[in-house]
């Protein structure tokens, strides 16, 4: 699961990250001001230089495939809208970024399908990727409090639906198996929990949709509540 170095390189990066997170959410949320959308938009810079750097990488080396290197999967596209997110501060990508990050990327920081270790340059695009994705998440949605509007999850669970038929449509057509829609990943994620494939794919989404439930359960409640940001 994590390459040829030991566990204790990407725990240790992953701890960095969650530390230097928690320090700008509560930061954002005692001292509010000009500062915060200079972060974000540090936090998108960061996203986006690593969507580049990951394919200019593999076209340097000679190893980009069609087949497996387009930044389809839904953790790619997330680093994507996350950083578009924090440059625009838009909700709509906010919103995408909240979920993605604490219902989807999340579960690759915790269960990495990482086969290099620490200190190869993929070691890095995988951890600052992510890691950096979930600090967006929180970052905008906690620290920023810039919070999931009504209906957020009947529009992000149908975006992310709507994803996966395209993706699952490219895969079809090319034979690639981005999302890991025809064909299990080859590390032990969660998805292994689920079942085998194609049972998986359903689970999953029944996962999915019940993880957003969850996530977008505090504002329901404020908002219900008529509490305070």
């Amino acid at each position: 699961m994590f390459g040829v170095a030991t566990p204790t390189a990407y725990v240790a990066t992953v701890a960095l990250g969650a530390a230097l997170c928690t320090g700008l959410c509560v930061a954002a949320r005692r001292r509010p001001g000009p500062w915060t959308p200079r972060a974000a938009r540090l936090i998108g810079l960061v996203l986006l230089a690593d969507a580049v750097s990951y394919v200019v990488a593999l076209v340097v080396a000679g190893t980009f495939s069609w087949s497996a290197s387009l930044p389809l999967a839904l953790c790619d596209m997330a680093v994507i809208v996350a950083g578009v997110a924090c440059f625009t501060l838009d909700p709509r990508l906010v919103e995408l970024t909240y979920f993605w990050g604490l219902a989807g990327t999340l579960q690759g920081v915790l269960t990495p399908d990482l086969g290099v270790g620490f200190p190869h340059l993929v070691f890095f695009q995988y951890v600052v990727g992510h890691v950096a994705i979930v600090t967006a998440a929180l970052f905008l949605v906690v620290g920023m409090r810039i919070e999931p509007r009504p209906g957020a999850v009947r529009r992000v669970f149908a975006i992310t639906v709507g994803y996966a038929l395209f993706v699952g449509l490219i895969d079809a057509v090319s034979g690639a198996d981005y999302m890991y829609l025809r064909a299990p990943p080859g590390e032990w994620t969660l998805l292994r929990l689920l079942g085998p494939w194609p049972w998986y794919l359903v689970s999953a989404t029944g996962v999915a949709f019940v993880l957003l439930v969850l996530l977008d359960l505090p504002f329901v409640l404020r908002r219900h509540h008529g509490g305070a940001p």
